[in-house]
């Protein structure tokens, strides 16, 4: 047992390492492992009811994170690229693909249509991470592509519901299309009544304990349950997770939800992607190679082509259309769940051989992306490819509306005076505080203000902290250990960033020195030296002799003040 283990591990962890070099995402790694650890290579391990089950929950914890995505604003924001390019572009890959696959194949009306609606689904994981490694998430190219991105998570909703109709076990289309129109209305009006008046309050309680445990309970709680409740009256378990996401995307919380269910997502995630790649019927596969490779080509091809054309449509330019396909060409997770899904619930919306080797084909394209990306930039840096032309960077809603220059840690009262300062000058700003009495009445007040650890580079990346982009930190907190590790933090998220820490006093000032270059100023000292200028100032003291005076203080982190007060015992 403890041999099988080890071979696992060194193998996920070779694959992983193997595929990240090449810009490959993990998951995928995490399929091999699972395919060559499986009954058909190593014969480690057997598909059982607890790998199934372990997958399962990784699908839940996907689709709760899809959910934490679709914020409801940042949807109505971004609402005529995402409804106008996004469905289009599903639209007509289903269109061009659905005769194909009829023509080919003997599977009913229904299946095609649902494998036409599946294959139009691209990977949001790895497209994500390309655009991010490429470090156009924030160009005109990327936002287009996110907006396609979350188009198809929104209609991975509706497919879900209608699963019976796909699986043959209602013919009353009409009737289902209504059902589930009710249905996704029926989650957003949800979303918003559920998330302000009972979750909000009830996520507030938890915070007042100040437990990362009792908060990462709370958070499986509300994902579990809301699962539990959607399979009970009869509705896919992923749905429920979905909704459970939604609700906490409408809250304060959700940057800090989704910093500390990220390192539980990946680990449940990857456990799906093992059981899919043990279940993997390789002989099958093996003897069905060439038909693999044409439905891979045939899938890109297609794809390419129809989305360009809708590009091309929309006055995409022609760099940015062509780049967009290919990028979205491949299949993606959407698909190998449902494929998953089917197989799991015993639903033959097509037969088993066909959705084995349309798994195949998925996880083909999605590994061939990187290297068509790869081919197209070497080809493109030598005048191959539209010379001269480049991703312009945009102004407009990208991927994330928060791009604060500046960033506040602590929004006590020191913290929310420098807020007000900020706004009265225009610069954008984000604060964090993990006392959520301050923050509901800071966002009630106007500020833009948000619950989170102030310690974990996760929440600070997640708001907005990046190099070259955040021009200021401002740590305005109470606690000086709390304020030295929020200051390392920062230091990982954004080495650069110039730091502005307020502290109580001199030793707390020398002891956030050592941390690095920054300004540290005790609000004792200041404030007795807004008191002495007063002073100063009444005396008839000129205004310029007070400020050379009040910067020789200051010179040297308080230096000459600090021997001062040694010297006279204090």
């Amino acid at each position: 047992m403890s041999s099988s283990i080890l071979i696992f591990l060194g193998v996920a962890f070779a694959l992983v390492f193997l595929l990240r070099l090449a810009r490959v995402g993990t998951l995928l790694a995490f399929l091999a492992a699972g395919i060559i650890s499986g009954p058909h290579v190593l014969q480690l391990w057997e598909v059982t009811d607890i790998w199934l089950f372990l997958g399962q929950i990784g699908i839940i914890f996907l689709w709760f994170t899809i959910g934490l995505e679709l914020n409801v604003r940042r949807l109505w924001s971004m609402k005529h690229t995402i409804f106008g390019f996004g469905a289009a572009q599903v639209l007509m890959v289903a269109v061009m693909i659905f005769p194909i696959l009829f023509g080919i194949t003997s599977w009913t009306i229904t299946g095609v249509a649902m494998i036409s609606l599946m294959l139009a689904m691209s990977s949001t994981s790895s497209d994500l991470q390309i655009l991010a490694d490429r470090n156009e998430l924030q160009t005109d190219l990327g936002r287009q592509a996110f907006s396609i991105l979350l188009f198809q998570d929104l209609l991975s909703v509706p497919l879900l519901a209608m699963l019976p109709v796909f699986a043959g076990h209602t013919f009353n289309l009409g009737a289902q299309v209504i059902d589930v129109a009710v249905l996704s209305i029926g989650l957003i009006l949800g979303v918003m009544v559920v998330g302000r008046l009972i979750l909000q309050p009830l996520m507030k309680v938890v915070t007042k304990l100040k437990s990362k445990e009792a908060f990462l309970l709370a958070i499986l709680l509300n994902i579990i349950l809301c699962a539990v409740v959607f399979d009970f009256i009869g509705l896919p378990p992923a749905m429920g997770a979905f909704l459970a996401g939604m609700l906490l995307s409408e809250t304060i919380y959700r940057h800090q939800v989704r910093a500390d269910i990220q390192p539980y997502q990946i680990m449940f995630l990857s456990f799906f992607f093992i059981a899919l790649g043990m279940g993997l019927d390789i002989p099958m596969l093996v003897n069905n190679w060439w038909v693999i490779g044409l439905g891979v080509v045939g899938l890109i091809v297609v794809k390419f082509a129809a989305i360009y054309m809708v590009a091309r449509v929309r006055h995409v330019p022609n760099r940015e259309s062509f780049l967009i396909a290919l990028l979205l060409a491949q299949g993606g997770e959407f698909g190998l769940l449902m494929l998953q899904t089917l197989k799991t619930n015993g639903i033959e919306a097509i037969p088993h051989q066909g959705a084995e080797i349309l798994t195949a084909v998925i996880i083909v394209s999605m590994m061939i992306t990187p290297i068509l990306i790869a081919v197209y930039d070497f080809l493109y840096s030598r005048g191959k490819f539209f010379n001269g032309s480049h991703a312009e960077k945009i102004n407009k809603d990208g991927i994330d509306k928060i791009k604060p220059e500046v960033m506040i840690c602590g929004f006590g009262r020191v913290g929310q005076t420098i807020a007000q300062m900020l706004e009265s000058q225009k610069v954008p700003y984000v604060a964090i505080d993990m006392n959520v009495d301050a923050v509901m009445t800071g966002r009630a007040a106007g500020f833009n203000v948000f619950y989170g650890d102030t310690t974990s580079e996760a929440v600070l990346r997640d708001l907005g902290l990046a190099p070259r982009k955040t021009r200021a930190v401002v740590i305005a907190l109470n606690n000086a250990a709390i304020a030295k590790r929020t200051i390392r933090a920062v230091r990982i998220a954004s080495p650069r960033a110039r730091i502005f820490a307020r502290v109580r006093n001199m030793k707390e000032s020398a002891d956030l020195m050592e941390e690095g270059k920054l300004v540290a100023l005790p609000e004792t000292i200041e404030s007795s030296f807004v008191l002495g200028q007063e002073v100063l100032g009444s005396l008839g003291i000129k205004e310029e002799k007070i400020g050379r005076l009040m910067n020789s203080l200051r010179e040297n982190n308080y230096y000459a003040l600090t021997n001062a007060m040694e010297k006279h015992g204090h």
